[in-house]
């Protein structure tokens, strides 16, 4: 006899599945927040609030990169530049697809930019 075939000791049914309940999926997410740290560059750094351009954010789990853009209230046709931990989330010039879908995870870093300032007298990019 093993251990699924013994009785319940307190309504002595052998079905296992008596006792199980299911749940949804994510069920005990519902309260759980994460921590961001959110840094504007460039000509975004004018929209910073009084915490300066470097931010730490609390937010729901399963926040994405455009619910970050919607709490610090960027204007998305400014937004040249998106990095989540280094990694581009933009794909293209100012008013270009960004990936406000992309879901960030407890710890990340996520960095917007305006469109970078040329140095003309280095011929580069001022950084």
């Amino acid at each position: 006899m093993s251990l699924f075939d013994k009785p319940c000791t307190t309504c002595k049914s052998t079905n296992l599945t008596d006792h199980m309940t299911t749940a949804a999926i994510g069920h005990n997410s519902g309260d759980v927040t994460i921590t961001i740290e959110t840094k504007l560059f460039n000509s975004l750094s004018k929209y910073c609030g009084a915490n300066g351009p470097v931010e730490m954010l609390v937010m729901p789990a399963g926040t994405t990169v455009g619910d970050i853009v919607k709490k610090l209230n960027l204007p998305l046709d400014k937004i040249f530049l998106v990095l989540r931990n280094g990694r581009d989330v933009s794909s293209g010039l100012v008013g270009g697809a960004i990936n406000l879908n992309a879901e960030v995870e407890d710890g990340d870093a996520i960095a917007f930019s305006g469109p970078v300032p040329y140095s003309f007298g280095y011929g580069a990019p001022v950084v």
